[in-house]
């Protein structure tokens, strides 16, 4: 496995190339507060930021704040989010998370790991971008862009996203862990797609195991 990631210092050096590639690479999900990063956050799963930001520009206009969550009906929720995927459960685990939130945590979104992830609907990917995003905690979310673009090019080299985490927090230096997080979505979103990756645009293709891969694969055929 070790042997399908990259040196550190190619490493250092791919994230240098991505940085000066995406000046502007920082969370797309559109926010305000701690409280709406969660939200847009638990509501993005399965869906897109742009269809998130599409729905989250009227409900936190209507609802800007826990108080107002508070006093929503799930079936209004439903109705609100209705146009993001899996939006029932959505509605039910932002619900139930909102009264934990109320009740245990004096109405703050919690600041650390351990708390984030015992919310209904919160997983380490969604806290680790409320605690980059929302409080500079040092932090690498694995979503499915970070897990594709970093195994192909051997940033890591792991069959999961918790294995894929861990060995980036390796790999990459702490104060740099959530500048890469948004480099890799913003490079997974544009270049490194699922299918057909544009390789032949890519500012890294040349550290890219992926790529030289697909090199060797089209000089043996």
């Amino acid at each position: 496995m070790k042997d399908s990631i990259i040196s550190k210092k190619k490493i250092e050096e791919v994230l240098e190339i991505l940085d000066n590639t995406y000046p502007g690479a920082r969370c797309e999900l559109n926010f305000n507060t701690p409280f709406q990063l969660l939200v847009a956050t638990m509501l993005s799963a399965q869906s897109t930021d742009k269809t998130v930001n599409k729905v989250t520009d009227k409900l936190f206009t209507r609802y800007p704040s826990l108080e107002d969550f508070l006093k929503l009906d799930q079936n209004r929720l439903e109705l609100e989010i209705k146009e993001i995927g899996l939006y029932k459960n959505k509605s039910k685990n932002i619900k139930e998370m909102c009264h934990i939130l109320d009740e245990k945590f004096q109405g703050k979104v919690p600041d650390n790991m351990e708390d984030l992830v015992s919310l209904p609907g919160v997983g380490r990917k969604t806290a680790n971008v409320v605690l980059s995003n929302a409080f500079g905690v040092p932090a690498i979310a694995v979503d499915t862009h970070v897990f594709r673009v970093s195994n192909r090019i051997g940033l890591a080299s792991a069959k999961n996203v918790e294995n894929t985490e861990e060995q980036l927090r390796k790999n990459i230096p702490m104060n740099k862990w959530s500048k890469a997080h948004h480099l890799l979505i913003w490079h997974g979103r544009r270049i490194c797609v699922a299918r057909k990756p544009k390789c032949e645009a890519c500012p890294v293709a040349t550290y890219c195991k992926y790529y030289k891969n697909q090199m060797e694969n089209r000089g043996n055929s």
